[in-house]
């Protein structure tokens, strides 16, 4: 192959490159930034969620970086990439819930369909503000079986390694298995 027959390739490779990167750059532009609260701290971290479903059915799993802000009244979830791309915002508040994508945007009637259509599997979004503070939400009873832990809405949180950040929410019933892992970053 001569040099001439080289430069084409190399010149379409250079396009396709930086019309991806033109994509990546408008699709994260759609993004407006997350509304700072006064007095609520940011929750950030990383967090996995898989879904193991009954039978042979393959589980599904994810996992991303987050930023939790507001409360379970009023507040905004966005997921990113290990490199820091936005993937999802979703915001609540005042009988409304969004998530906006790199697609567009959707409304949806509250945050548990909101988990349920994205995820297959409804995950308790308004619970977690207290969950990842080491405490039951106060908007459902509770149960405290294990010395460190409790139940709630259904779902077993396993605070033995708090200390260092991480929280494990699972839920076995109904089927399918869901578990939540969460670790926080460290307070700066």
């Amino acid at each position: 192959m001569t040099w001439h027959a080289a430069v084409p390739r190399r010149l379409i490779g250079a396009s396709l490159l930086a019309g991806a990167a033109v994509f990546l750059v408008s699709a994260c532009a759609n993004f407006a930034p997350l509304p700072v609260v006064d007095g609520d701290d940011i929750l950030s971290g990383r967090l996995a969620i898989r879904i193991e479903p009954a039978g042979s059915d393959a589980a599904r799993a994810f996992s991303a970086a987050f930023d939790l802000r507001g409360s379970s009244a009023a507040g905004s979830l966005a997921l990113s990439t290990p490199l820091g791309s936005t993937l999802a915002q979703a915001r609540w508040g005042a009988g409304q819930v969004s998530l906006v994508t790199p697609q567009g945007r959707r409304d949806f009637t509250g945050l548990d369909a909101l988990t349920r259509e994205v995820l297959g599997e409804s995950v308790p979004v308004e619970a977690w503000f207290d969950w990842l503070r080491g405490r039951p939400w106060p908007g459902a009873p509770s149960s405290d079986p294990a010395p460190v832990g409790f139940e709630q809405l259904g779902w077993r949180v396993d605070l033995s390694r708090f200390a260092s950040g991480s929280v494990v929410a699972s839920r076995s019933r109904p089927a399918p298995v869901v578990t939540v892992r969460i670790q926080l970053e460290a307070a700066s």
